[in-house]
Parts: structure tokens; sequence; C-alpha cells
């Protein structure tokens, strides 16, 4: 398969890296904060993010590359709500990005199944 993909899989998986660092940092100060509500919300996103990443490793080890452990930042700690929002907000557009640009080049080097786990990270 093509390294081009394997690459755009590896990517991939760093950014759920990043955003399952950053879900469940925020989860912890949340809990806190004592806002159990919200906190368990971000918990929640970040084993589903957790889940993303493990899709990912699955498919790059398929192809036989190697799933990367690192994340492509570092957890932005600290912050307020509203803040913790903004920074969500821009990782998951950014993200979104990716996925979609990541699903067309996978179209063109003809993997579809690869295209498919972008389209389906993208829900």
């Amino acid at each position: 398969m093509s390294k081009k993909v394997i690459d755009l899989l590896n990517a991939a998986r760093s950014r759920e890296m990043t955003a399952i660092t950053q879900y469940m940092a925020q989860h912890y100060e949340l809990e806190d904060q004592d806002l159990g509500k919200l906190a368990s919300k971000f918990k929640e996103i970040g084993i589903a993010e957790m889940k993303h990443a493990e899709k990912l490793a699955e498919r790059i080890l398929f192809l036989k590359g190697e799933p990367t452990s690192k994340p492509d930042s570092i957890a932005k700690k600290g912050q307020g709500i509203v803040e913790m929002l903004k920074t969500n907000i821009g990782l998951e557009g950014a993200a979104m990005k990716m996925y979609n640009d990541a699903a067309v080049v996978c179209a063109a080097e003809k993997d579809q199944i690869s295209k498919e786990i972008f389209e389906e990270l993208l829900k």
C-alpha cells in the first residue's frame, strides 16, 4: 500500500492522540472544580477519540506501517470553560479538514478502506 496513505493515517492518529490528552486533561480539571456533568462529557469524548486512534492504528498495522504514539501537540491546561470550548472547536475543525483532505488522497491512491475510515471519523 501507499506510504502516502500510511503517513496520512499516522498524522490522523497523532491528531487523535492530541485530542485524547486534551479532552482527558479537561475532564480532570472540570472534575476537580465539581463540574461533573461537563467533565463526564469531555471524558466520553476522550474515550471516543481513543477508539478512533485504535481504528487508525489497526489500519496502519494492516498496511505494514508503524503506528505513532506521539500527539501532534501538548494539551492546554488551566483554561476556563470558554477557552476549553474554543480549543476543542479549533481541534475538531482542523481534524475535519485533515480527514476530508485525507479521504480525497485515499481515493486517488485507490485505498477505499482507508478512505472509508476517514469518512467515518467525520461522523
